[in-house]
């Protein structure tokens, strides 16, 4: 359903740093990186499908968060969505709400909240009841 998702950015090096904190957590890897032109990309491997890039706005102007936008990458298990979380908080972003379980979503809703180093927000979630142990 998804080709790619696209967050602008305006310091390169501080989302390519952010990032490449983040997104190995969920399995993503590098696919670019092109410091010329302002954007990089991850990608699962072997997968040409769908792509998360960072790169500065095409029109040249400042990046700017939209009131009301998020991202939300799925993750395989509640203790990835932690780990994500907490790398995010170690690269740099900002919390936006712990991990937990949210309910009212439904019953298997397990996500956390952040916000980039430019303010962007992100959730990574689960939708899979706890593992047994």
């Amino acid at each position: 359903m998804i080709s790619h998702v696209h967050v602008g950015i305006d310091d390169f090096d501080r989302a390519v740093a952010f990032y490449g904190a983040v997104l190995p957590v969920l399995g993503l890897a590098p696919r670019f990186r092109d410091p010329a032109k302002g954007w990089a990309g991850w990608q699962w491997p072997g997968v040409a499908r769908p792509l998360f890039l960072v790169g500065k706005p095409f029109d040249g102007q400042p990046a700017s968060p939209g009131n009301g936008q998020m991202i939300a990458l799925l993750a395989a298990d509640r203790a990835t969505v932690d780990r994500a979380h907490a790398a995010a908080l170690a690269a740099g972003g900002t919390d936006e709400g712990a991990p937990g379980l949210r309910p009212h979503y439904h019953a298997d809703y397990y996500g956390a909240y952040f916000r980039d180093p430019e303010g962007n927000k992100l959730c990574i979630c689960c939708h899979q009841p706890e593992a047994s142990p």
